[in-house]
């Protein structure tokens, strides 16, 4: 097995193209630096910083038009090298890598056409599914998974436990599991993944019968925007589809990306502080959306859950038991217990979760809810 292959190639291209970017950044960020404690700033205040002038702006210019340059070259002459070496498989630690990439800046490596982009896709067995090839064993009972931001189908492979398997096994589901970039707006994933449902079960070798989605964390999310936009379509795929589970979603928001709003306000208070919001504000529109939960172009829209679908919500504490402070602020770690059952301080914001379709884990994080026996355990139950 040579060292040197496509895929490694075309993931090193796209690495060079983000140091390039970088460089440039950091470029921009110590010159916004430079120029503010030129003009001498009160320590608050909004900042006046701009580009320097004279030698020392040529100084910056000429580190970017230098980066730029080489970047260019350096892309140019791997471009035709990359279609000239052999196809190679990838491997776990890589996928897990690019996911992580795309989760943090999925949408900017889009926009600029870097190879490291992730593709939305249905796989079945690690392979691809499109509609020229389909499951040879598949059923008519579909139950497709949707993972979360940062991570990709491999994911629900927790400590040698996989609930599709297992469920598909027990339960006669052929298991689907989506592989998509986390980093785009969640409304954008939600209207591919209802188009890709649309696709995929007009092609299924058997007429489908049921069609169930489990999504974990952003996953959820993008499974109930796909409900919304599947419906504003009229798809078909929608009367198929009979429960919809979401495990550890923030149905109303996370408080980490709040929190990190937060910081972009209060550090424009500094003009020593405020060219590094430039940094913090690259994360990706899909980490920007889970501010508040969103699954619609517009950010702050209250979408009710599907009504012709039975609903289901799973959440989880990292406390022994119930307490106001794990529920409101800690929850499973990443998100509250409100939040991922779907409860809102408004009572029309609230998603109707029946008392018997929720289940709350204790002394549980964020990722064991994926391989947790107590987890599959509950699902089988509901989807019995």
């Amino acid at each position: 097995m040579g060292l040197i292959n496509r895929r490694s190639f075309s993931d090193l291209r796209g690495a060079v193209r983000l140091a390039v970017e970088a460089t440039v950044g950091v470029t921009d960020v110590v010159e916004k630096m430079h120029h503010t404690i030129q003009l001498g700033h009160l320590p608050l205040g909004a900042s006046r910083a701009d580009n320097t002038s004279g030698l020392t702006g040529f100084v910056y210019r000429s580190i970017r038009g230098t980066t730029h340059l080489v970047g260019k070259g350096l892309d140019a002459g791997m471009a035709p090298v990359t279609a000239l070496l052999p196809e190679e498989t990838t491997t776990t630690t890589r996928d897990a890598f690019v996911s992580a990439i795309n989760g943090l800046y999925g949408d900017h490596l889009v926009e600029t056409d870097n190879p490291l982009a992730v593709d939305m896709e249905l796989r079945v067995e690690e392979q691809s599914v499109d509609s020229e090839r389909s499951p040879v064993a598949a059923t008519g009972k579909v139950m497709l998974f949707v993972h979360g931001l940062c991570l990709n189908d491999e994911h629900w492979i927790r400590d040698g436990h996989n609930h599709g398997l297992v469920l598909a096994t027990d339960l006669g589901y052929t298991p689907l599991y989506l592989r998509y970039n986390t980093g785009l707006p969640i409304a954008e994933n939600g209207r591919a993944l209802a188009e890709m449902l649309e696709s995929a079960l007009r092609d299924w070798p058997q007429q489908p019968s049921e069609l169930v989605i489990v999504g974990h964390s952003m996953g959820g999310l993008v499974a109930r925007s796909a409900c919304h936009h599947g419906s504003l379509a009229g798809h078909d795929w929608l009367q198929h589809l009979h429960k919809l589970v979401s495990i550890g979603t923030p149905h109303h928001g996370a408080p980490l990306e709040r929190g990190g709003n937060w910081l972009e306000y209060a550090m424009d208070f500094s003009p020593y502080a405020a060219p590094f919001t430039r940094i913090s504000t690259k994360r990706s529109a899909g980490i920007t959306d889970l501010r508040h939960g969103s699954i619609t172009d517009t950010m702050q829209d209250f979408v009710p859950l599907p009504e012709t679908v039975e609903c289901y919500a799973m959440a989880a504490t990292l406390g022994k038991k119930r307490t106001q402070m794990g529920e409101k602020l800690i929850g499973d770690g990443l998100v509250p217990l409100d939040s991922a059952l779907g409860r809102h301080k408004d009572p029309s914001r609230t998603l109707l979760f029946p008392q018997d379709h929720q289940w709350i884990g204790f002394e549980m994080g964020h990722l064991k809810l994926l391989g947790d026996p107590g987890v599959y355990t509950q699902l089988r139950n509901w989807l019995e």
